[in-house]
């Protein structure tokens, strides 16, 4: 690919990345950073793991079934998970392509778990919904990977940020 090719590309494509780049800065700092790494060990420094750690899944199911639903409404593929679910449903001739699709079609609950523990039930439910670009809502299957999505992820949360909050109770303790 000559180097004017992939400036052509990237001109006809820049109302996409405008929007996967704004849809990327705008999940990792509100949801990464804000969501994950503030108010979540707040809450649970706060009201204790239990009482803390129901409010937290209730606020997490409530946040990315909302997020499912603009997700569906704008059909806009703000963070490429249409992208790569194209990549994994890729049937042609070139053998990187299809060596990718092969290897994202593998082991469905391995990627729940990984996807559930790295991200939020909203990117793991979006990324297993079966095709890409239809932004059709949930099937009884896609409400079994979010609330599974959501129980693992949250279960994985409270963990961390109980581990976190405890380390550094003890540590502030014992200054």
């Amino acid at each position: 690919m000559k180097v004017r090719d992939f400036f052509k590309i990237i001109i006809e494509k820049k109302d996409k990345l405008f929007i996967f780049f704004v849809g990327v800065i705008i999940n990792s700092v509100v949801f990464n950073y804000l969501y994950d790494y503030l108010l979540y060990p707040f809450v649970i420094w706060k009201l204790g793991v239990v009482k803390g750690g129901v409010i937290m899944i209730i606020l997490s199911t409530l946040i990315c079934y909302l997020l499912l639903v603009f997700y569906d409404w704008s059909k806009k593929d703000w963070l490429g998970i249409e992208s790569i679910k194209q990549v994994r449903e890729y049937g042609g001739s070139s053998k990187i392509g299809r060596i990718a699709s092969w290897i994202l079609k593998r082991g469905n609950v391995a990627v729940m778990i990984l996807l559930s523990l790295q991200f939020d039930p909203f990117i793991t439910t979006a990324y297993m919904r079966l095709g890409s670009g239809q932004y059709n809502g949930l099937s009884k299957r896609d409400w079994k990977i979010f609330f599974t999505s959501t129980f693992i992820a949250n279960v994985f949360w409270i963990i961390v940020s109980y581990g976190g909050v405890s380390l550094i109770k003890y540590i502030w303790q014992g200054a």
